[in-house]
């Protein structure tokens, strides 16, 4: 098995950053734009990305300014059955986020795609955090012919 692992830090409370987390709107606000679905623990988020398709994940974990986490259930094949977590701490005046996308079967290219993508994605996660915008898809920072 194989791992995606991002760590950023924002000058935003642990609150703040497990809001952008947990609502509809804080997710669309960071990550994509067509976010829908229930974010409470058991039930299913829909993250789209136009024509690119998307992904369904299922809440298994919120605990409050501490710890978010998701399982992937529908959207692309090696994404099914891998888990989504955020865990956050307060340390030195940051709050740390621990980004992991767990359970890839084998390190492929289109892992190595997600994993910039992911990361451009952590750094709207901190600019929505700190400022009320990011840069959420279609919005996103371009890193090649894959959105």
């Amino acid at each position: 098995m194989a791992d995606i692992i991002h760590r950023i830090g924002t000058t935003t409370t642990p609150d703040t950053v497990y809001d952008a987390l947990t609502t509809l709107d804080g997710l669309a606000g960071w990550w994509t734009n067509d976010t829908t679905g229930d974010p409470a623990t058991g039930g299913t988020i829909k993250f789209r990305f136009g024509e690119a398709g998307g992904f369904d994940m299922r809440v298994l974990d919120r605990r409050p300014a501490a710890r978010v986490e998701w399982e992937v259930i529908d959207g692309p094949a090696e994404w099914i059955g891998t888990h989504v977590s955020f865990d956050l701490a307060s340390v030195d005046g940051y709050t740390i986020v621990l980004f992991k996308h767990e359970g890839w079967r084998e390190p492929v290219e289109f892992m190595a795609h997600c994993s910039t993508r992911w990361a451009t994605f952590l750094l709207s996660l901190k600019q929505y955090a700190e400022t009320g915008a990011g840069e959420p898809y279609p919005e996103q920072v371009a890193i090649s012919n894959w959105t």
